[in-house]
């Protein structure tokens, strides 16, 4: 009896010595994925601001008192719209002092090319006759002194009226040439109802100045301004957002310039709207870097006509698509063993029930999954346990990995931050 008891106990040692050695020769059991196809894309996630194309201020260049203000917060205006009406009076009595200073000017004129000619042909006429009368006298009185009936002092009263009607016949000749249109008199003439003219425009301009118009077709920002209150030059009273087309603005970090490229297509979601996303695509690229930030501007436009809920400056989340796969071989990120060199990696591949090492090829990568171009097969078990050394015997233990997993991650630089922006790339597989 106690022999068989003894042969027991031998036995039962025997069966678990041979199980601890089959168990050892099985080895530990590893996490391990199964590489696959499936479609993969990668994108750019970051937050953008809604722009219009053109915004300008709208001031006074006169400093006046506000009359009336037409516009609200919000109202759409039309280019030559009144915005801001100052008060006027004074500078519409000055218009009109200025219209009748030009007048004046104008009759003046007028009269020198109409009855000022008239009257100076006439005195000309008038001075020509004298002349030639005194002329006549004047030799009738050399005569009559040869003849000894005129005295020396009745020729030298003679030869003073001669002078005086030559004098008057110059007089005159000159006051025809100054009526004349080349005139010294109607240039003056021309040259007053000039500057009237000219006090006129500066006063008409000066009166337009206090009326402020739309320069073109938008949309009021911002106003701040009343009633009855003093403006000057050089203060914004309203903030317009010039009609044309909607475009987002958003800063990138330079790190990720080499994947953007215009036409890129982009989805856009505001958090007060997460039910309202729209399309957009990549517009243009700064040929440009922000020193400080290290940031890069984007510009995007809509697809579609802008959702009407979009405020000028409102902040939205866009997802950039920067490259995309239809059918790929890919492989978890967290399979890789050591640092990447380019794009090559090293994986431990299950093979005969140990790991062995096999380089491989990567292509497009994401966060969380790579594109493997050479080196494995679609089916081979690709194992992830950190402990695991190349050689050691090991039971793979398959872990589900769904390819439509994605993650989140950011490529903007939020306002305030430094250079690096953390997480960059959102990967999104099979969507």
């Amino acid at each position: 009896m106690k022999r068989r008891w003894m042969a027991l106990a031998l036995g039962v040692m025997l069966l678990a010595a041979v199980g601890a050695s089959m168990f050892a020769l099985r080895g530990p059991q590893v996490d391990g994925v199964a590489v696959q196809f499936a479609p993969l894309v990668r994108t750019l996630q970051f937050s953008a601001r809604v722009a219009t194309l053109s915004r300008v201020d709208v001031g006074s260049t006169v400093t006046g008192r506000v009359a009336n203000v037409r516009v609200a917060e919000g109202a759409q205006v039309r280019q030559g719209d009144v915005l801001v009406q100052l008060e006027s009076d004074e500078l519409k009595a000055a218009l009109s002092q200025s219209v009748a200073a030009e007048g004046q000017a104008q009759s003046r004129l007028l009269g020198l090319r109409s009855s000022g000619r008239s009257a100076a042909q006439a005195a000309r006429a008038q001075s020509d006759a004298t002349l030639q009368a005194a002329s006549a006298s004047l030799a009738r009185v050399q005569q009559l002194v040869a003849q000894g009936f005129y005295s020396a002092a009745q020729l030298d009263e003679a030869r003073r009226a001669v002078d005086v009607a030559r004098a008057q016949q110059l007089g005159a000749q000159a006051q025809v040439q100054a009526n004349a249109d080349a005139g010294t008199d109607v240039a003056q003439a021309q040259a007053q109802l000039a500057l009237a003219r000219a006090a006129t425009v500066a006063a008409q301009a000066r009166l337009a100045q206090a009326t402020l118009v739309a320069p073109a077709d938008a949309r009021v920002l911002v106003r701040e301004v009343e009633p009855g209150q003093i403006v000057q030059p050089g203060k914004a009273l309203l903030s317009l957002a010039l009609a044309g087309p909607t475009q987002l603005v958003a800063q990138v970090d330079e790190r990720f310039l080499d994947q953007l490229q215009p036409g890129q297509k982009a989805s856009v979601v505001a958090d007060a709207f997460p039910d309202q996303r729209f399309a957009a695509r990549v517009l243009t690229i700064a040929p440009s870097v922000d020193a400080q930030r290290g940031a890069i501007e984007v510009k995007f436009a809509l697809e579609q006509q802008a959702p009407a809920y979009l405020r000028e400056d409102m902040t939205l989340s866009v997802e950039v698509e920067t490259a995309r796969r239809e059918r790929a071989l890919v492989l978890p990120q967290a399979a890789l063993r050591g640092p990447m060199e380019g794009d090559r990696a090293t994986v431990l591949v299950l093979q005969e029930g140990r790991a062995q090492a096999r380089p491989v090829r990567l292509g497009l990568r994401t966060l969380d999954a790579v594109e493997v171009l050479d080196g494995l097969a679609e089916g081979d078990t690709v194992l992830r346990g950190g402990a695991v050394q190349v050689g050691d015997r090991v039971r793979a233990r398959m872990m589900p990995w769904t390819a439509g997993s994605a993650s989140s991650g950011s490529a903007a630089q939020g306002k305030g931050q430094g250079g690096d922006a953390g997480s960059a790339l959102t990967n999104a597989m099979g969507r």
